[in-house]
């Protein structure tokens, strides 16, 4: 269970990500309380805000039932490989050789950290 509270907050994370980048494309523009109407409408922006909330209460549920040296690597690891993965099918964003290298040693680093949790 605790595995699973921690891959929703990293889905929650990611998918936050996603859609803020999505509300920041053109023709939206970032809310503002000049335009409260065009605010409203950017509906990304406001799903990535709460997908921010959900993600940090899983992170906090994470936090009761893993050490925070497990949880945040896991976390964080996570959300930057699949923000970079995103990126890429998504946005059709550049995605180098060497991005793809440092999410697998980033992968390697956080296995070597969580290997003796279970």
């Amino acid at each position: 269970m605790k595995w699973l509270i921690l891959a929703l907050g990293i889905i929650s994370n990611a998918s936050a990500s996603v859609l803020v980048k999505i509300a920041m494309l053109p023709p939206r523009r970032f809310p503002s309380l000049s335009e409260p109407m065009a605010a409203l409408a950017n509906w990304p922006f406001w799903a990535g805000l709460s997908l921010y909330g959900a993600a940090f209460l899983l992170y906090a549920a994470a936090l009761s039932r893993l050490p925070l040296n497990v949880a945040h690597p896991v976390l964080t690891a996570g959300a930057i490989g699949s923000v970079a993965l995103c990126s890429l099918f998504i946005f059709r964003e550049p995605f180098q050789w060497t991005t793809g290298a440092g999410i697998l040693l980033v992968i390697a680093g956080v296995a070597l950290i969580t290997i003796r949790v279970g």
